[in-house]
């Protein structure tokens, strides 16, 4: 939450500043005007993520005598997207973005009475996703623009690793996912494309336990939600 409103903080006084600027074409450069005149751009994403659980307990771990203790751990992957960005007015864009992510997410479970003092169940994924975003951008400083982003995003695990899992009579997690997300970056714009460093949040909006009253691991439980931070690099002409 603070890094978020850092964010927002940082672009605020971007615009703020820029906006004092913009009458000038002395801090338009050749390369920003270059792209400005497109409607539309499309391009390529390359990024690195870091997932986990946000996991809520139920009340029968209370007095479960087998599992005192249930903990997300972080897991990482990368992504690799291709990019639909159509702008809408001067400071709008409308984006559509394909994306295969691959992640890896656990849960430890403490037990106790039990050879083993902890259980991980762990997923090794590859997601297919459809985030459908829309992106403010400040106007240009040179060949520099901020922007925030917000949208949704649809995702489905194509991966068998995850069955797998749940054939270990662990812990059953749903294939399907909707999540929201929230981000910002900068453009920085070249002679023939535009990069684009993106640091983006998203949260799951899903409960994805699949119960099963049969399953210990299970049953100490009440919902678990997705996590997903995303440091993307994208590339648009």
């Amino acid at each position: 939450m603070r890094l978020i409103l850092c964010l927002f903080t940082c672009l605020f006084l971007f615009h703020s500043v820029d906006a004092q600027r913009k009458r000038s074409n002395d801090y338009q450069s050749s390369n920003y005007r270059d792209f400005a005149a497109k409607p539309f751009f499309f391009g390529l994403t390359l990024g690195y993520n870091q997932t986990n659980y946000k996991v809520f307990k139920s009340g029968y771990f209370l007095v479960s005598d087998s599992i005192v203790g249930v903990n997300s751990i972080n897991g990482q992957g990368f992504i690799v997207s291709v990019i639909s960005n159509l702008k809408i007015g001067e400071s709008v864009d409308f984006r559509l973005m394909p994306t295969f992510s691959f992640t890896e997410r656990k849960i430890n479970f403490n037990l106790i009475n039990s050879t083993k003092s902890i259980l991980e169940r762990r997923a090794e994924s590859v997601f297919v996703e459809l985030p459908f975003q829309v992106r403010y951008k400040t106007n240009p400083y040179k060949d520099i623009r901020a922007f925030v982003l917000g949208g949704v995003k649809y995702s489905f695990d194509v991966s068998n690793k995850n069955r797998t899992q749940e054939a270990q009579n662990i812990l059953k997690i749903a294939p399907t996912d909707f999540a929201i997300e929230i981000g910002g970056g900068f453009q920085f714009f070249f002679p023939f494309f535009i990069l684009s460093p993106e640091l983006k949040y998203s949260h799951g909006l899903n409960n994805i336990l699949i119960y099963n009253k049969q399953k210990e691991t299970s049953k100490v439980l009440d919902k678990v939600f997705s996590r997903t931070w995303t440091l993307s690099f994208h590339f648009e002409g």
